[in-house]
């Protein structure tokens, strides 16, 4: 009993730091764009949207959520995307 107890706590650790890393990707881009006065999308936006993407798609898919797993698979593919061609661009 003890151990699903903390099972389901360390569970809702990985989903809330999920969401914290996601919430830090829109601090941060604002931070980026309110030094530059303009609107940027600075590298660490898309590092932080997968890494937030796929622990919610994690937490996601051990609550058996539908909804979620297909809204955050979808989201981890385009910030994948979005990295692969930021590097082919530089390389």
């Amino acid at each position: 009993m003890r151990l699903n107890i903390n099972v389901e706590i360390g569970w809702l650790v990985l989903g809330f730091l999920g969401q914290f890393l996601f919430f830090l990707r829109f601090f941060f881009q604002w931070l980026v764009s309110e030094r530059k006065r303009e609107s940027v999308i600075p590298l660490s936006f898309w590092y932080l949207s997968i890494c937030g993407g796929l622990l919610i798609l994690c937490y996601a898919i051990y609550r058996k959520d539908p909804v979620f797993i297909l809204g955050q698979s979808m989201g981890v593919f385009i910030y994948a995307r979005n990295l692969l061609l930021i590097h082919r661009k530089k390389g």
